[in-house]
């Protein structure tokens, strides 16, 4: 008993907040303190469950904590030895914030509730510690409200990913009917300070909304008549979110549609309205801002001052904790408004296309992965012209193409050292030449080809007529349906990049030069996953581009990925993770970003799920080596 007790003793004066204190007081609390094992895959705590009774210290293993919100799990945090959970819970004894589950074997010492507290009580580093770890993930809402909306941007708080927006938004929603006059809307709106008003029709449902902009925008500037209905600049349909819905969420929408207003609906029913300003308020710094600033300029040159203000964002989103996809979905959405910008850019200076056309973004752009602004990878897809028209056409396209990939350039993003632009005369194509290179790439996949179709397969339309994107996808899903030739090359690709792992489990790393004792995360972990499951998806005739998504799209298609789509979903977003943090420490030195780390710079949980991340490739790789074993080369 006096050997655990000492064990015990050791192992806290290790650890915060106890190594703050004398060794009496940390035997008090060994005598007090029990321990348990946890099996791979045991749930802790349960979330909306019976409260903690223990401050749980985590001796051997790891647990991942995190929320489930409908079908969706929304990570929280992981940790492992010598970190702790279970203190929100503990101290409001009203019920469980999350779930606990340990993601391997785990040995937890269990310090019960009452000599917490009364360590918080007599100690003050010890409340302080806990205060600063757990207390601002889970401010109560009162609380929240005045404190949240301050000064808490770059603290690791997650708050975007913790808040629903039923706690931001404004619970007092102004209505009119559609049949007011604008000047009486407009006085409703300056008698009640707000900045959007909601238009119903006659049956008392919500038809429409205007907003400050609405205003000066349709009525000011066009010198419209006020006593004209305001269903006449109202705009429609009104954008909705859940109550229950996170404010990173609200994030998105307002992106996606452009627009700073969305009406919040709780049980079916209207329970307030979220701002942009108030998720800046809560944030600290929006996204929404930068697009913002992205739709009003004029000149290449605002654009390039507005655009650096993106790896910000990264930085902020990762200080929140937010997944991999998140922060991909944002930056994402901002570089194709910029790309879009410099496109009009283009339109306004040489004039109108001459014919119909699409902008193409390929790569980790075409399936929406991007982080930093890496190397330009696009191309420019074209109607047929009329024989007679044709060199006149492609003249203009050659010269369109350069405006806008020499303007990108100057936003931040380099040129494609392969030349994979649409600047290159032979990636600025009409419609039938693309087909042609298509059926050119998959009836001869050999060589070059086999590397062409693995870039240009994941094409995106960005701007322009988006139907010449979806009649060349029709074209592509129609003709590579059954080639099996085809399709074994590119099984050969996905499994030529083995994970970097060792005969007992150790990582395999550069043995010298520039990278010596690291490893590639992209060629050895994500480009395998993204390679494998964009060869299923051309199997099943997926549409989806981004990575992510076409797993969602192949869970109820694909026997392979049905059986391991959580394992590799979890993987994807873990070695995006790593990748984007280890580039984002560059950029912050002043370093251009690679994808080379260093594996024993990670914590042990780190190492442990990155070892389980390799194993699932090559896992899913010997099942590609089984399954094309006559085609593989």
């Amino acid at each position: 008993m006096v050997k655990i007790i000492e064990d015990t003793m050791d192992f806290l004066k290790s650890v915060p907040p106890f190594e703050f204190l004398n060794d009496e007081i940390i035997n008090s609390v060994a005598v007090k303190t029990s321990m348990e094992y946890y099996s791979k895959g045991t749930h802790i705590l349960i979330q909306d469950g019976q409260p903690s009774e223990f401050l749980y210290i985590i001796k051997k293993g790891g647990v991942k904590v995190y929320r489930r919100v409908e079908a969706e799990e929304i990570v929280i945090d992981y940790r492992s030895e010598g970190d702790s959970f279970g203190f929100v819970s503990l101290i409001s004894g009203d019920k469980s914030r999350a779930n606990v589950v340990a993601i391997d074997d785990t040995i937890c010492y269990l310090v019960p509730k009452e000599t917490v507290i009364n360590l918080i009580n007599k100690f003050p580093e010890v409340r302080d510690f806990f205060l600063r770890s757990f207390m601002n993930i889970y401010l109560d809402k009162g609380y929240k409200q005045e404190i949240s909306k301050k000064a808490i941007t770059y603290t690791v708080d997650k708050i975007l990913f913790t808040t629903p927006v039923e706690e931001v938004a404004t619970k007092k929603v102004i209505y009119v009917q559609d049949k007011t006059s604008i000047k009486d809307a407009a006085r409703v709106m300056c008698e009640n300070s707000i900045s959007s008003l909601i238009i119903l029709d006659e049956r008392e449902i919500p038809v429409g909304i205007i907003t400050d902009k609405d205003l000066r925008k349709k009525v000011v500037a066009s010198a419209r008549n006020v006593d004209e209905p305001v269903r006449n600049i109202m705009s429609y349909p009104i954008i909705t979110i859940d109550a229950k819905d996170f404010c990173f969420e609200a994030i998105i929408r307002m992106l996606k549609y452009n627009i700073h207003h969305l009406l919040v609906i709780k049980n079916g029913k209207i329970d307030g309205i979220i701002t942009n300003h108030d998720i800046m308020m809560l944030q600290g710094f929006s996204p929404i801002t930068i697009v913002r600033d992205l739709e009003i300029q004029q000149t290449v040159e605002g654009l390039m001052h507005t655009s650096k203000q993106i790896n910000s964002i990264v930085g902020n989103l990762i200080s929140q904790g937010a997944k991999a996809s998140n922060i991909t979905r944002i930056i994402t959405e901002i570089n194709d408004r910029i790309v879009r910008k410099i496109i009009q850019f283009a339109e306004r200076e040489l004039g109108q296309p001459p014919v119909p056309y699409c902008w193409l973004a390929l790569g980790s752009e075409g399936r929406k992965e991007q982080t930093f602004k890496t190397d330009q990878d696009n191309a420019l897809i074209y109607a047929d012209p009329p024989p007679p028209e044709q060199e006149a056409v492609h003249r203009y396209f050659i010269e369109f193409t350069k405006f806008i990939t020499d303007n990108l350039l100057k936003c931040g993003f380099p040129p494609c050292p392969g030349e994979i632009m649409a600047s290159n005369p032979k990636w600025c194509q009409p419609l039938k030449v693309w087909k042609k290179y298509f059926s050119q790439w998959i009836y001869t996949p050999k060589g070059e080809n086999i590397n062409l179709s693995n870039i240009f397969f994941d094409f995106r339309g960005i701007y322009g007529d988006l139907s010449l994107e979806e009649n060349l996808r029709d074209y592509l899903l129609g003709i590579v349906k059954d080639q099996k030739v085809f399709l074994g090359y590119l099984a050969n690709l996905a499994v030529r990049n083995k994970p970097p792992l060792g005969f007992f489990k150790t990582f395999v790393v550069e043995k010298s030069g520039e990278h010596k004792d690291k490893l590639n995360l992209k060629i050895k972990g994500i480009a395998p996953i993204v390679d494998i499951i964009r060869l299923f998806s051309l199997e099943k005739g997926i549409r989806e581009t981004s990575t992510l998504e076409r797993i969602e799209s192949l869970k109820n298609k694909h026997s392979v990925v049905k059986d391991h789509a959580e394992e590799i979903i979890y993987a994807f977003e873990f070695l995006t993770l790593l990748r984007i943090r280890h580039q984002y420490e560059q950029v912050l030195q002043g370093n251009m970003p690679d994808n080379f780390i260093d594996p024993e710079s990670l914590s042990n949980l780190e190492k442990k799920l990155l070892k389980d991340t390799f194993q699932l490739i090559s896992k899913l790789q010997d099942i590609l080596i089984e399954r094309y074993k006559l085609m593989i080369i």
